[in-house]
């Protein structure tokens, strides 16, 4: 993998030796190139130093290397070096050699002594990764894959992305300076024409001087849909002695030309960690991303990123324990089918960094280790499909021309069947006459079933939005509408993809989309507007809330929930069936109930208003003719028919909210907290 942008500082276990200064130094600064060099010179007068035998297989392993570290483990381990995590280092090196039983082997010595709660969660999963080598042997596999040598070199040439025509990579090849923590050359991005995986080696070029600077890695890239935004790594120089200066960086592509790269804000990037390897989602909404910030679950993590028809980015979040392990999770990929795909050396693999896909359905997240060949004992990353069974991706792996290379692929699966499941909509508001009115510069999120926020849109003047969805899931939209001059209920609208699948055996075509629509319906925030609540019983001549009611009312909960700037009367209506008194008793008994039911879900009772109106308010029906029927007990009491008179009774007999007031204060738009980003409009 990327030799320069992909490997962390980790902590510094110093062995309570006389070292040299110098290599000292160098491996506080991450120059672990240098500090194997000064460290062999040790070893050429004394092959058994203890010291340097343990730092040279230490530099080997964070630059990248780990095969190369083996030996130098071995030997600190039989002369006696001894701290928290040689020995699972030592494990990990091997198995990127792919000698698996060795590493089983010191992995369960490990873990017999291992007291650090971390330091166990992250072997518990190497040993895991190698119980499960025999399962991923026998995976069956479809894949075919090819080293792309026109374009390889004894260099590195890794993180392959397809544009308009154009592979797009990271190289050193025509590097003539030198990057202390590997050896290596500073990386710079390259492109060249290709007609699929077919390149035309002779137009490889730089990218402009914009772009690639001397004397800094310049690492992983990602396009927006259009092409027109390009989101890069960028670090690794001279002014920082760590390598943590590693950053994203945004560039606009105007007039045919890269703008100057501006560094992205700190909603995204930590100017005190390690940003890399960015990726945007198809529809260039969301920008994926790793880090080895805090607050995550190991090593490297991944993160996403939304970004607004502003041009500002959301706050980064983190992908979850799911995705994210104890391990390195990097090289994020959304493929046209919206799969996700990744490198990761936390998850049962094969040694090194191994490529996974993400399966999701019915409301569950399945890791997919892609086997081989597409996997090796080395590092295998940085995936990228241009079609929906070929891309490209690289490895470090034997029989390559040198460092990483850049492979292709082909998924010859003969069952290969794609479904893409989109739910489309349009926001829309009553008006009144009671039909519905497209509702322009909405937002609308869609939310899974614990609630969590997938995804979020700003609709335009049509109103309209488009999510992804997946099979056999439920679902919550929340549309939304505030502003100083127009104001509309936060309204939430269930929906479902389970049951409604396709037989995939029935499919004749390798990629089918599947469209479902719906209406999301925003109403007006308007002070004395009544809303009807549905479904609110009562038992005969009582008040108490039954389980049913329940249902309902924790819906206007929700909505309360939502909408904290409205204060509510809450009513509660009978039928004529009893006198006056006796139903005005009942009615605000029932009120009183539901409104108290409401306080112990939470809702501050300030905002709530309990209401008896008796039978003084008759329901009012429209007619298909467009007359207005008041429902009154003569009305009622002159159909023939029982069910119908006991129905229209049973529309008197309802619950309703009135909004009394709107603080002004509450729905003001506070764009920099919306965005939570610090000001950078990239």
């Amino acid at each position: 993998m990327k030799k320069g942008l992909a490997i962390l500082v980790l902590p510094v276990f110093i062995l309570a030796c006389s070292v040299e200064k110098k290599a000292q130094k160098s491996f506080k600064a991450g120059e672990f190139q240098e500090v194997i060099d000064t460290y062999k010179n040790v070893l050429a007068k004394n092959s058994n130093d203890a010291t340097a035998n343990y730092y040279i297989a230490e530099s080997y392993r964070r630059s990248n290397r780990p095969k190369e570290a083996v030996e130098f483990y071995e030997k600190a381990l039989s002369m006696g070096v001894k701290n928290d995590t040689i020995q699972l280092n030592y494990a990990y090196s091997l198995k990127s050699d792919g000698k698996y039983e060795e590493a089983k082997k010191q992995i369960d010595d490990y873990l017999r002594n291992v007291k650090d709660e971390e330091l166990r969660k992250k072997a518990n999963e190497q040993a895991e990764g190698l119980e499960m080598l025999d399962i991923l042997k026998e995976k069956e596999s479809f894949y075919r894959v090819k080293n792309l040598d026109l374009i390889n070199t004894p260099n590195t040439e890794y993180s392959p992305v397809y544009m308009d025509g154009y592979l797009y990579f990271t190289s050193n090849r025509y590097s003539s300076k030198i990057y202390k923590t590997t050896g290596t050359g500073f990386t710079n991005l390259y492109r060249a024409a290709t007609e699929g995986a077919v390149v035309d080696s002779t137009t490889i070029e730089s990218l402009s001087e914009a772009i690639n600077t001397v004397n800094i890695n310049e690492g992983t890239l990602t396009f927006n849909p259009a092409g027109t935004i390009m989101v890069f790594a960028r670090g690794n120089g001279k002014k920082r002695k760590d390598r943590s200066d590693v950053d994203l960086y945004l560039s606009r592509l105007r007039n045919g030309r890269w703008t100057a790269p501006q560094m992205i804000g700190t909603a995204v990037n930590d100017p005190n960690y390690w940003d890399s390897t960015p990726a945007f989602s198809r529809d260039g909404r969301t920008l994926y991303f790793a880090s080895d910030r805090p607050g995550g679950f190991g090593g490297v993590d991944i993160y996403s990123a939304r970004l607004s028809s502003r041009g500002r980015f959301s706050q980064a979040r983190n992908l979850g324990p799911e995705i994210n392990t104890a391990g390195n999770d990097m090289f994020p990929s959304i493929s046209d089918d919206g799969h996700l795909y990744f490198a990761s050396d936390g998850h049962p693999g094969f040694g090194g960094l191994d490529l996974f896909k993400v399966n999701r359905g019915g409301g569950r997240i399945e890791i997919e280790n892609m086997g081989q060949p597409m996997n090796s004992p080395a590092d295998d990353f940085g995936i990228n499909l241009f079609k929906t069974d070929r891309g490209f991706f690289a490895s470090n792996r034997d029989g390559g021309k040198g460092d990483d290379d850049i492979y292709t692929f082909l998924n010859q699966d003969p069952d290969l069947k794609v479904v893409n499941y989109y739910l489309a909509g349009t926001t829309v508001t009553p008006n009144e006459n009671d039909s519905l009115l497209v509702l322009p510069n909405s937002t609308v999120k869609l939310l899974d079933y614990k609630n969590d926020e997938i995804d979020i849109i700003e609709t335009g003047p049509d109103g309209r939005f488009l999510f992804r969805v997946y099979e056999h899931e439920h679902y919550t939209l929340v549309g939304s509408k505030k502003s100083q001059t127009e104001r509309y209920l936060t309204t939430r609208l269930p929906y479902t993809t389970v049951g409604r699948a396709v037989d995939r055996t029935k499919l004749t075509e390798m990629v089918t989309n599947i469209t479902y629509d719906t209406l999301l319906v925003l109403e007006k925030e308007e002070v004395n507007k009544v809303f009807v609540l549905e479904n609110i019983y009562y038992d005969l001549d009582r008040w108490e809330i039954r389980p049913d009611a329940a249902i309902e009312l924790d819906k206007l909960v929700t909505l309360l929930i939502d909408n904290p700037e409205i204060k509510i009367e809450l009513s509660s209506h009978t039928d004529s069936r009893q006198t006056d008194a006796y139903n005005n008793r009942l009615s605000e008994r029932r009120a009183k109930s539901a409104v108290d039911y409401l306080v112990t879900q939470g809702i501050d009772p300030t905002r709530l208003v309990a209401r008896g109106y008796g039978e003084s308010k008759p329901y009012k029906i429209r007619t298909s003719d467009g007359r207005e029927i008041v429902l009154t007990e003569n009305y009622i009491e002159s159909k023939l028919d029982v069910d119908e008179r006991e129905e229209l009774h049973q529309l008197n007999r309802r619950t309703e909210f009135k909004i009394l007031e709107i603080t002004q204060s509450q729905i003001e738009f506070d764009e920099d907290r919306f965005f939570k980003n610090d000001g950078n409009k990239n």
